[in-house]
């Protein structure tokens, strides 16, 4: 009886939230995919009647701005805060002594929500509070730094927030893979008098490959489901400027009450983000069963 209960309170106790999960996880999945099948407006109808909706999506320019601002965002914000990450990590590797507090000033922004740091960039980049507005107060009557009111600069402030939000986390996982590096090897190299910079770069760094993907995955799937920050600090604009994928998402369901268009674009970036995770997922399973 003991052997029984052993092996099936388990599966009782998990039972709950397999079947959460299945429902509102894959299930809602499932309801999304077809709807962005049927020509669902305000209301959502059920008559499948092809792809249409995706015929729609692609042809809509508002789209394509969305998806070339997801292409510029993504490609800078996972580049810099990955760059930026690696440049802390060395630095605190270096054993200085305020590495304890330097760390926790550099992974505070990860403990904000995207609302709050959204939120304190818009203040810190409006031209009549921010930067703009301090440097003409100290008598630089001339400058100006505009970009959050600029339509082709504005995607760049979204880039900016994010990074400042994500590279302490990115800096925590690289001073974990920098720590792992069996100290032998370095020692060894330092004996034979290979400097430093070197060190980093043919030895260290290399052997930190699977670190430097996983960097990436969650990077990437936190600039394709971005949303909050963008609301918070450019709500979209100046015009359609800074959307994305999940803002015009957002819009399409709740503002121009099309849940078809809704669900088409959601179908896609799910789909871009099973086209970075999947390989990730498949590239681990495999390298477990070698």
């Amino acid at each position: 009886m003991s052997n029984w209960l052993e092996k099936q309170v388990p599966k009782v106790v998990l039972a709950p939230t397999f079947a959460a999960i299945l429902i509102f996880v894959y299930g809602f999945i499932g309801w999304t995919a077809w709807v962005s099948l049927t020509g669902s407006r305000l209301m959502p109808r059920y008559e499948i009647e092809g792809f249409g909706q995706y015929t729609k999506l692609f042809a809509t320019p508002r789209w394509d701005t969305a998806m070339n601002n997801l292409f510029i965002f993504g490609a800078l914000f996972i580049i810099i805060a990955m760059v930026l990450g690696l440049l802390l990590a060395i630095f605190l590797d270096q054993k200085i002594r305020t590495e304890g507090a330097i760390r926790t000033i550099y992974l505070y922004p990860m403990a904000l929500s995207m609302i709050v740091t959204g939120t304190a960039w818009k203040w810190i980049l409006n031209p009549g509070l921010g930067i703009e507005a301090t440097v003409r107060g100290w008598g630089f009557e001339n400058f100006t730094f505009d970009w959050l009111i600029n339509p082709d600069m504005a995607i760049y402030t979204i880039v900016l927030a994010g990074v400042w939000q994500s590279s302490g986390f990115v800096m925590a996982l690289f001073l974990a893979g920098l720590r792992s590096v069996d100290g032998e090897i370095i020692k060894a190299a330092q004996v034979d008098g290979i400097p430093t910079h070197r060190i980093y770069s043919a030895i260290i760094i290399p052997s930190m490959a699977p670190i430097f993907l996983s960097a990436f995955i969650v990077l990437a799937h936190l600039a394709i489901k971005s949303f909050d920050l963008v609301i918070a600090l450019t709500g979209g604009g100046p015009g359609y400027a800074t959307d994305l994928p999940a803002t015009y998402m957002y819009a399409m369901a709740f503002s121009r009450g099309n849940l078809g268009q809704a669900a088409s674009s959601a179908m896609i970036m799910m789909l871009v983000v099973f086209a970075i995770v999947v390989p990730y997922l498949y590239s681990e399973l495999r390298s477990k069963h070698d």
